[in-house]
């Protein structure tokens, strides 16, 4: 499998490259030009496209001949770099490619989450502050999935909770709901999130799907199995 890592530089796209090469498979990696020196650890083992994940021909000539996608939609600064690095990669990935995004619990596929007060209460003030700063724009994000949502592509987006680093705990568990109770701790390693991105590849039951996801190993995720 040939497999394109937009956002390959940070923290969750190096842990999908690795994840990828462990699984033998040909990996591309996109990633502003600043950044590069990032992969170095990666050798000549992977093929680096540099330049914005927003800029359609970089994006063209990365996902040429991918069988699959695996995208980070990070809202960063204010004009539109989530939703214009999705449009492009719908635009321009293979026909039956599949397409994996990453994003937080705060979007939301059928209007049927329901989330903690403490999240309802500061995502308004994150957001506020963001575009204020001109930083990020939290609400790009929001337009970005609702671009994925909307089309024809076999697409899934992964929504993450909050992060930490550590060893591997195994394949998150998921639900499709914020506020399912196997997902009350909201703790997940960020190893673990890219794993599950790259497993998402080929697992077809996950197409059309945003897949809210937790831990294995926490308290919530432990209750579940044993329930």
């Amino acid at each position: 499998m040939k497999v394109c890592i937009i956002g390959a530089s940070g923290k969750l796209g190096q842990y999908m490259v690795q994840h990828a090469l462990d699984r033998g498979y040909e990996v591309v990696g996109v990633c502003r030009a600043k950044s590069v020196h990032k992969l170095d650890r990666f050798g000549d083992r992977i093929t680096v496209v540099p330049g914005r994940t927003d800029d359609r021909d970089v994006i063209r000539r990365a996902v040429a001949g991918c069988d699959g996608v695996l995208t980070v939609l990070v809202p960063f600064g204010v004009n539109d770099y989530s939703s214009g690095t999705a449009q492009a990669v719908l635009d321009h990935a293979e026909p039956d490619a599949r397409l994996v995004f990453s994003c937080g619990w705060h979007i939301t596929h059928d209007g049927q989450d329901v989330y903690p007060l403490s999240l309802r209460l500061l995502l308004p003030v994150f957001t506020w502050l963001g575009r204020l700063v001109r930083f990020v724009d939290v609400d790009d994000q929001v337009r970005a999935c609702r671009l994925i949502f909307d089309s024809d592509r076999r697409w899934t987006v992964v929504r993450g909770s909050d992060l930490e680093e550590g060893e591997s705990q195994g394949l998150p568990l998921w639900a499709r709901h914020v506020g399912d109770p196997v997902l009350a701790s909201n703790r997940t390693r960020r190893t673990d999130f890219a794993l599950f991105m790259v497993s998402a590849l080929t697992d077809d039951s996950l197409v059309g799907v945003a897949p809210a996801i937790v831990g294995r190993q926490t308290a919530s995720a432990q209750a579940f199995a044993a329930a």
